[in-house]
């Protein structure tokens, strides 16, 4: 579109927020979200000013996109600006730094007089914006020609300057050939908006068929209320460029409802991530955190597991394996602790099967004499695909007890090989008959061999045995083996 210059500069309205429609948010959990707004437009032929001031405190101006979405007006933006300064107590201090001005001081008594102050610092800082105690850094004014690391009183500023904004605002300088009236459609990635998913497990007095409900967290402190704004959520690792990072390349719930009605969040591939969006609109005011319910589910299969990693290596992390395979010390130290793990399938026929977003995993049961929950563990969940078998640890188990020494170690430095022999007690006190994995890392070398063993294990990967061990109650057991390491 060919624009000519136009001699004449018109002004447009100011249209305040009351009049935009239902705003949209797609929120990514990683602080940051798509905003979706409507502008009402009233364009003059020629040059049109246009300020909004419908925008977050933390948006990104270069990411803005303002376009007709029925594609029939025909304007350009010549210019853009965007102000995010508005008035505070230490914004107005800000521009009286250096000047004198009044406080308003009450006595005890609860009579008020004034006190001339001198601002040396205003306490103002902008570059701490995106922190939601912006602006409370610590003023100095000087009294009676001493400082004062406070206000002495309710400050008295000279009148507005034309240019003050009482809200983060948007200017644009649109142009165009013919007059256009239409609801524009603005969008920008702001900072200041993020979720994040939490999972509660509720389990029976005895068994491991388990209630799911699944919460959705939001935090707002972008600056601006969104009143019945339709949310979605994006999960996954979209790469964006954090301020003074480098540009790089980077490799790397079907619910059970309870009650009737649609379910609270439909989920879709999208890209390489996965959107969930919410059936109902959302108010979220600035500064605030909300929960929403977006999943549930019952009768979930979530097996207890007992794990035993003997092997305590922490000291060791970072060797390289041509230094592990020849010292005599590693692998030596063991700890007791067998690990309780919670184990289930993401799939529908174990009542999810659908994407499941990164978050915190609680599990609780049900305690018989009076059918109270008890929290018994949690942990983190990654971003898990439909289909995948999900294992977290949720703490130690306080009446099963393992030991792991090392019963031989030989080392032939002639031939290049190495042979280490282990053995593993296990001890169960509970009341009741338990399996426990005991996992081995055969750590010295990837060419190995099992040339002795006294139960049967199964190969996890290429450098891991498992065993799985049968206990009575208050039966104790010893596993045997010996490994023969080759680096020739």
């Amino acid at each position: 579109m060919k624009l000519s210059r136009f001699p004449v500069l018109l002004a447009a309205a100011i249209f305040p927020a009351f009049l935009h429609a239902q705003p949209s948010l797609t929120i990514y959990n990683q602080n940051f979200a798509v905003v979706r707004d409507e502008v009402p437009l009233d364009l003059k032929a020629g040059e049109n000013i246009v300020p909004y001031t419908g925008v977050t405190a933390h948006l990104e101006p270069d990411s803005v996109i303002l376009r007709d979405p029925a594609g029939n007006a025909l304007f350009r933006i010549l210019d853009q600006g965007y102000r995010a300064d508005t008035l505070s107590v230490a914004y107005m201090l800000k521009l009286n730094e250096g000047k004198t001005i009044d406080f308003i001081v009450r006595d005890k008594d609860n009579k008020e007089y004034t006190v001339p102050g001198k601002i040396i610092r205003s306490g103002y800082n902008p570059a701490e914006s995106y922190n939601p105690n912006a602006g409370l850094d610590t003023p100095i004014v000087e009294v009676g020609g001493q400082l004062r690391f406070s206000l002495p009183g309710e400050p008295v500023f000279p009148a507005l300057a034309d240019d003050a904004v009482l809200q983060p605002t948007l200017t644009w300088r649109l142009a165009t050939d013919t007059p256009a009236k239409f609801n524009a459609e603005l969008s920008y990635i702001t900072e200041g908006l993020s979720w994040q998913a939490a999972y509660n497990f509720v389990a029976p007095a005895t068994g491991d068929t388990l209630d799911l409900t699944g919460w959705v967290t939001f935090e707002n402190n972008s600056g601006k209320e969104f009143s019945n704004a339709t949310v979605k959520l994006m999960a996954g690792d979209v790469n964006k460029i954090q301020p003074n990072q480098p540009i790089f390349a980077r490799g790397p719930m079907a619910s059970d409802m309870a009650e009737a009605g649609p379910p609270p969040v439909t989920e879709k591939a999208f890209d390489e991530y996965h959107l969930y969006t919410l059936a109902l609109p959302v108010t979220l005011h600035d500064r605030e955190t909300k929960q929403v319910e977006f999943i549930r589910a019952a009768n979930v299969q979530a097996a207890t597991l007992y794990v035993y990693d003997g092997a305590a290596l922490d000291n060791f992390r970072g060797w390289d394996p041509v230094n592990i395979r020849t010292n005599p010390e590693y692998g030596t130290q063991s700890n007791k602790k067998v690990w309780v793990m919670r184990e289930f399938k993401n799939s529908q026929e174990n009542g999810l099967g659908l994407a499941l977003p990164a978050g915190r995993v609680r599990f609780y049961r049900r305690d018989d004499a009076d059918n109270s929950i008890q929290f018994v563990g949690e942990n983190q969940l990654d971003h898990t695909p439909e289909g995948e078998l999900v294992r977290l640890y949720t703490g130690d188990a306080f009446d099963l007890v393992g030991e792991r020494s090392r019963t031989d170690y030989q080392l032939d430095n002639r031939t290049s090989q190495a042979q280490e022999a282990f053995a593993v007690t296990l001890r169960n006190h509970k009341k009741d008959p338990v399996e426990i994995r005991v996992v081995e890392h055969l750590y010295r070398w990837n060419n190995w061999q099992i040339t002795d063993h006294s139960d049967d294990f199964t190969k996890t990967d290429s450098q891991t045995i498992e065993f799985r061990v049968t206990l009575k109650p208050e039966e104790e057991k010893t596993i045997t083996y010996r490994v023969l390491y080759d680096w020739r």
